[in-house]
């Protein structure tokens, strides 16, 4: 399966490829070099404490975590002063 290399050196992961791997939007992989010079790609090690590419962001990690116990309205009038 041949993909094109674009003028900013990426290339697109065939869709069979990606189905393979598991992978999909936001997913990392990782290259590494055979012994024989073969390029092996496969899914990078998620992060520890990290689940995923929804909770790759700093805010995606902060969410659900509000301890207050108040109406919406409460919390805009606060902000809005």
């Amino acid at each position: 399966m041949a993909v094109q290399l674009t003028s900013k050196s990426q290339v697109t992961i065939p869709r069979k490829v990606r189905a393979h791997l598991g992978i999909g939007p936001g997913s990392a992989v990782e290259f590494t070099l055979g012994a024989t010079g073969e390029v092996v790609v496969k899914p990078a090690a998620p992060h520890r404490g990290r689940k995923g590419p929804a909770h790759t962001s700093r805010f995606a990690r902060l969410r659900g975590r509000a301890t207050v116990k108040m109406r919406t309205d409460e919390i805009m009038a606060l902000t809005r002063g």
